[in-house]
């Protein structure tokens, strides 16, 4: 009698299971049918090969799907976050992040792969994607510079890191555009002050782009407008000194000649002082 409860009490609470089993897979399916929520493609997805996926995603990018494409490099980081074809998804998800706009998530794929994989081959990509995600970033000069040192960060990281890579060429490209940025917001501010008549807040800015920015697009207007500032200070060693780098460096500039206009309606011309700051500094400059 014992053993025959036993088995009957067995036999019952499998039929209950069994039971509720197929309630709660019934229940489960109407959800997963009704809910909007639910994306059911992705029930699937959790099997398929880290292979699979990764070549899914090529596929998708391939087809000009990039949305898709990223989903299914994130599913390969997700679920084999140490295959190989992880290593393949993180570098692609930071591409094509980047080529939807995306510039923040192409920022933290590139930042992760660094640190995951610092000295793979895709390396000095990843990095040059960082800065390109920078690069994207940076606003007119009349808004805050921040991404422009980022960008200058980043790509010098590209230069000094990975000197042998291709992407060497451009890195240098986007830091000249990001220090031409820089100096543009110094010489915006500048003449901000300049129209006040603060003139010794002018002439710091100034100062900042001919000693920091040299190298740059905006260092002819910089020497002009130190010029113009130290002009009306009544300080006229620093602006016939400053119109002397000027016009040597660039001689065929408009800006010099407005320069040279200006210093000869008090009888002055340009001369350099040797001991200036303006003079070491042209030292450094584009056409010296």
């Amino acid at each position: 009698m014992v053993v025959a409860g036993s088995v009957g009490v067995k036999k019952t609470a499998r039929i209950v299971y069994l039971t509720l089993f197929a309630t709660a897979s019934s229940i489960g399916l109407s959800a997963c049918q009704s809910d909007p929520d639910i994306d059911i493609t992705k029930l699937t997805g959790e099997t398929e090969s880290p292979d699979t996926l990764y070549n899914q995603g090529l596929a998708n990018l391939s087809a000009g799907k990039a949305t898709e494409a990223s989903r299914k490099f994130e599913a390969v980081d997700r679920q084999n976050p140490f295959s190989e074809q992880a290593r393949k998804s993180l570098i692609m998800l930071a591409f094509t992040n980047y080529r939807q706009g995306r510039t923040e998530e192409a920022i933290a794929a590139g930042k992760r792969y660094l640190v995951l994989y610092p000295g793979s081959a895709d390396a000095p990509y990843a990095q040059y994607i960082v800065g390109l995600g920078y690069w994207k970033q940076i606003p007119s000069v009349t808004q805050d510079q921040r991404a422009s040192q980022q960008t200058i960060e980043a790509m010098q990281a590209v230069v000094d890191n990975y000197p042998d890579s291709e992407y060497v060429e451009d890195a240098h490209a986007k830091i000249r555009f990001a220090r031409d940025q820089l100096a543009g917001k110094e010489m915006q501010v500048g003449r901000y002050y300049l129209e006040r008549k603060e003139y010794i807040a002018a002439a710091s800015r100034f100062r900042i782009v001919v000693e920091k920015y040299p190298m740059t697009n905006q260092i002819e207007e910089a020497l002009a407008r130190l010029v113009e500032t130290y002009y009306a200070m009544g300080v006229d060693s620093e602006a016939q000194t400053a119109a002397a780098v000027l016009g040597h460096n660039y001689p065929d500039s408009q800006w010099y000649a407005d320069s040279y206009k200006l210093l000869q309606t008090k009888g002055l011309e340009p001369r350099e002082n040797s001991g200036s700051w303006i003079a070491r500094a042209g030292k450094k400059l584009i056409g010296a």
